[in-house]
């Protein structure tokens, strides 16, 4: 789906690789990426999908191999591909990594995998892609890495004696990895219920919870959540409607509440961790607990030091409208609420993925290269929200 002369380009020495040019660069192969690339082919554009992993996915293979999503595969698919398997049914990891490795297949979507961007930044109105071996040019670049990549490990798991096995939720794979004994796992999001229900089989388990999340159930009435979510059109509010801005901060939790994990689990409920030291840890209601093992589910935070344009905010978030940035070219897509609930889902993200298409088109038609080097930091910004609806 990608212009000829792309293979050949990809065949030449190191010295003609470093001139590489293409109209638009994405970083990052998974669902976004993936997403942005459809469109971008289907328009007729010149480009590559970065991908830093040595594979399609990757974000999806760092989860435990019993994980299994909370959309049902017909909401699961990407533009143009439909989930394979019974649509009402709950896809599994692995299911996802072979549909995502599918699309890229189905498209001959360009994804060079072990390719890991070092640096972005703009030089004589076009931007400059740094790799390890190797610069690309781009007259545009799609930011598509998601919300989850760089773990985030609280300070205080320094403090642990060196016999206390800890982890991340991104290196938990299966129950037999942890040893025995008493496991801790910290973090009330869905990750960390999920985790401390598959271990209480095979061990004791506590939950710290430091924010309590609002309980949703799986199913309603015989109906999936997001069935009721996408015919209510609650999954489409945006993150400028009333109802936007009062949830978009607020977590929920899926078919888990603490009541089913006390009482269907036997899994012990605890508040916030404050404070650890040796094989004790210590609780915000002044209880402690002996540790031999704790799973750090904690979320991760956001790493884009290596993007030389300001992008960020004094909050260290990415200042855009639906993915639109200050600096024309420059976009990102698959962050969590970037437009509505579901911009940051594998169903949803298309959406967004559209939409940056045309602006990509757009801004082609309408920006002079010299335009670049003095942007007008509210025109691209404001352009979008003319497009995007509320």
């Amino acid at each position: 789906m990608h212009e000829p002369g792309l293979a050949e380009n990809q065949e030449h020495g190191s010295a003609e690789r470093s001139h590489e040019r293409f109209d638009v660069v994405v970083v990052g192969g998974g669902q976004a990426g993936l997403s942005i690339g459809y469109f971008l082919a289907r328009r007729g554009r010149r480009f590559v999908i970065l991908e830093a992993a040595d594979s399609i996915g990757a974000a999806w293979r760092t989860r435990w191999e019993s994980l299994i999503l909370f959309t049902p595969r017909r909401y699961a698919a990407l533009a143009g591909l439909a989930f394979p398997g019974d649509p009402d049914g709950y896809p599994t990891r692995d299911e996802v990594i072979v549909y995502l490795e599918q699309y890229a297949a189905t498209f001959d979507l360009p994804v060079e995998p072990g390719s890991a961007v070092r640096s972005l930044a703009v030089a004589d109105g076009r931007f400059v892609v740094g790799l390890d071996d190797r610069r690309l040019e781009a007259g545009q670049v799609v930011v598509a890495t998601g919300p989850f990549q760089v773990p985030n490990m609280p300070a205080l798991a320094r403090e642990l004696a060196p016999d206390v096995f800890q982890i991340h939720s991104t290196g938990y794979m299966r129950p037999s990895d942890v040893p025995e004994g008493t496991v801790l796992v910290v973090g009330g999001g869905n990750t960390g219920y999920q985790i401390a229900k598959e271990l209480s089989a095979t061990h004791k388990v506590h939950l710290a919870v430091g924010t309590r999340q609002k309980p949703l159930p799986q199913r309603l009435l015989g109906r999936d959540l997001f069935w009721w979510l996408t015919k209510t059109g609650l999954i489409r509010k945006t993150v400028d409607s009333r109802i936007g801005r009062r949830i978009q901060e607020r977590d929920t939790l899926i078919g888990s509440s603490p009541r089913e994990l006390r009482r269907r689990y036997r899994i012990d409920m605890k508040p916030r961790v404050v404070a650890a030291s040796g094989h004790t840890i210590s609780f915000a209601d002044s209880s402690e607990l002996d540790v031999d093992a704790v799973i750090w589910a904690t979320g991760y935070r956001s790493d884009y030091s290596w993007i030389e344009p300001s992008v960020l905010g004094p909050d260290g978030r990415v200042q855009h409208r639906r993915g639109v940035t200050a600096v024309p070219g420059l976009y990102f897509l698959g962050l969590s609420w970037q437009h509505t609930r579901g911009s940051a889902l594998i169903g949803w993200v298309k959406d967004d993925a559209e939409f940056i298409a045309a602006e990509i088109s757009q801004q082609e038609r309408v920006v002079e290269p010299d335009t670049r080097k003095s942007p007008d930091v509210r025109t691209a910004q404001a352009a979008a929200a003319e497009r995007s609806p509320r």
